[in-house]
């Protein structure tokens, strides 16, 4: 064996040494997955939020995601006017980005299966139709547990793929307490300073994985089985 044996040790050595919780890779991407757009993503409709990826289907190449990051100072109340539930309610609504702004979605943190919810990660589900809104708003939800959205952004696989490899978003694995932040407004600067801090420490260990690295290249080729001789 060569040099090149030495690459998957490098690799293991480099998840390993950097904890990194998220990824600037496609290979994250999957229905729950956050979003975090980077400081360079120019596009009004993203720049500085951070996007929960509710639908996610490779087959079909769709993709939907909601933006959790944009308060607007439009109540429920007022939103939702003529569903039951509504009235009263003086939590704001989200706006969830640039597609279908004249309809409702909303979020809910739930253990029990509400009917005909869709299940998004965890104990995080999907509500679309007005029923399901009622029924959630009759209720016990209260604003840390209910979160409604006008506006959903939309991709391809591949379109989604695209941006990511340009370096557009950074992949988060998908944490409700995120979904559901007291303090959206601050969150995609946490989560943007909490990427910097990890991509630091990883290149200050540089130097430490390349020497690690190459002493395992060398353990593996004093061990190779020398060919049979003739």
């Amino acid at each position: 064996m060569g040099f090149g044996a030495s690459l998957p040790v490098a690799l293991v050595l480099l998840c390993q040494a950097a904890g990194l919780a998220q990824s600037d890779g496609a290979d994250g991407l999957g229905q729950g997955s956050l979003l975090v757009a980077s400081r360079d993503l120019g596009d009004p409709n993203f720049a500085t939020t951070v996007v929960l990826l509710v639908r996610y289907d490779a087959d079909e190449e769709g993709v939907v995601g909601l933006v959790i990051n944009r308060q607007t100072r439009v109540t429920v109340s007022r939103a939702m006017e003529g569903i039951k539930g509504s009235r009263g309610r003086t939590d704001y609504v989200y706006a969830g980005g640039p597609v279908g702004r004249s309809g409702l979605l909303a979020l809910v943190r739930s253990r029990t299966k509400i009917n005909d919810a869709e299940r998004v990660f965890a104990d995080v589900q999907l509500l679309s139709g007005k029923g399901q809104l009622e029924k959630v708003l009759s209720g016990t939800a209260d604003p840390g547990t209910f979160r409604a959205y006008v506006g959903y952004a939309g991709w391809t696989v591949s379109q989604l793929k695209a941006e990511i490899e340009a370096g557009a978003w950074h992949i988060f694995p998908g944490d409700p307490d995120l979904v559901f932040d007291p303090n959206p407004d601050g969150l995609w600067l946490r989560l943007i300073r909490k990427t910097e801090m990890q991509v630091a420490r990883v290149k200050s260990r540089a130097p430490a994985l390349r020497v690690a690295a190459a002493h395992a290249a060398a353990s593996i080729s004093s061990t190779a089985i020398p060919p049979d001789r003739p």
